[in-house]
């Protein structure tokens, strides 16, 4: 889980010691919430990173922050409407079709990333580009590639991590990584806090609560039969999706990036059939404690951009996939024409490049594409 939380600061350009700090306090934030009745583990929610960049591009960081807690703080009243009513509504507002299609362009957008990205890819398409800059991003991508087809056990869940870990090796070998920051930083520092600023484009990243929604209710389905129990009626999936959006609120309003009941940890417990909150409670009191090593987050700072960049490309991808399996999953006909004209309108909506400004909101991408999958979801009602 380590690997996959600190990816998503690196991908947003922030230190990671205030993200495994946040992700350590919400995790046992929801433990308390939920009273120690469902396992889980709150990381870095991948699902916010193509709005959230281009928030940051525009405006900064800050102001992303204060998307990220206007979207917690909904997602809080979003489990009373749960608590009340059930999920059902859920299915009308984003049938299959196009809640696949949505969950698909989280990753296909960002596909670019991964080669033109700078900080955040490895800008790969230069003139200046060396052989040995191609060599640690083939090194990275085909490790992560071969280790998610290969690996078993324990390792099996952890090939991004490996891969960021060989490609830095790779990378280090062939001259690409300074120590300096690491050798200079303090044994123990405080994380970098930051108060979140609100501007009107933070209501751009309001459909995303829905995608998280069915994210955090499929997690707990398949939580509840790994461990026995059906975690949506107890503790409730309103305790739990309040925890989590709550989290994602207080974590934007200091510094933090959204959080999200983690596949990884769904992945390590179903491996090793251990399901104790205790344990999962320990984990996240280690996750604070490594927020104030400061040679970690030195360390972490210094992974090299074709290192980032051979891991996301694997790594986008399968996001991508993850929502066409969501289609797969569902048993969307396709033979049917509503179906295919929702899942083919959002696609392009997304991919094509098209911003709607609303005065100083723009909508594009995956936000814009969540827009028009609810009106078009509501108006075939």
């Amino acid at each position: 889980m380590f690997g996959a939380s600190v990816l998503v600061p690196i991908l947003f350009g922030i230190n990671p010691g205030i993200v495994l700090l946040m992700n350590g306090i919400g995790t046992l934030l929801f433990i308390l919430i939920t009273k120690g009745e469902a396992p889980a583990y709150l990381g870095s929610s991948f699902a916010f990173l193509a709005p959230g960049i281009a928030i940051i591009n525009s405006q900064g960081f800050s102001y992303a922050q204060g998307a990220f807690v206007i979207v917690g703080l909904v997602g809080c009243v979003l489990s009373y409407i749960i608590y009340k009513f059930g999920t059902d509504w859920i299915d009308i507002v984003l049938p299959p079709a196009a809640m696949g299609a949505v969950v698909a362009l989280i990753g296909f957008e960002l596909a670019s990333n991964t080669v033109t990205g700078g900080s955040i890819g490895a800008n790969l398409m230069t003139d200046t580009v060396t052989t040995s800059d191609w060599v640690v991003f083939l090194v990275t991508l085909m490790t992560a590639i071969l280790g998610s087809m290969m690996f078993k056990g324990f390792f099996s869940t952890i090939p991004i991590l490996i891969a960021i870990i060989v490609g830095y090796i790779v990378a280090y070998f062939s001259g690409q990584v300074d120590f300096t920051p690491v050798i200079e930083a303090k044994l123990f520092t405080i994380p970098e806090f930051g108060l979140a600023k609100f501007s009107p484009e933070a209501i751009a990243m309001l459909p995303v609560l829905l995608v998280i929604a069915a994210e955090h209710i499929s997690h707990q389905v398949v939580t509840s039969n790994i461990v026995g129990k059906d975690l949506l009626k107890d503790p409730g999936l309103h305790k739990s999706i309040f925890a989590d959006n709550l989290s994602t609120a207080i974590s934007g309003m200091v510094g933090g990036v959204p959080t999200t009941t983690y596949g990884e940890n769904i992945g390590v417990m179903a491996i090793t059939g251990v399901y104790s909150v205790k344990v999962i409670g320990t984990a996240a009191i280690i996750s604070i404690l490594m927020a104030f090593v400061g040679p970690l987050s030195a360390l972490i700072s210094t992974i090299p951009g074709n290192v980032i960049g051979g891991v996301t490309f694997l790594l986008y991808g399968m996001i991508g996939t993850s929502g066409i399996r969501l289609l797969v999953d569902k048993n969307v006909d396709y033979s049917k024409s509503d179906n295919l004209i929702l899942t083919s309108v959002i696609f392009i909506a997304g991919l094509s490049g098209l911003t709607i400004k609303f005065g100083s909101i723009n909508l594009q991408g995956m936000v814009l594409s969540s827009v028009v999958a609810v009106i078009l979801s509501l108006i075939h009602i």
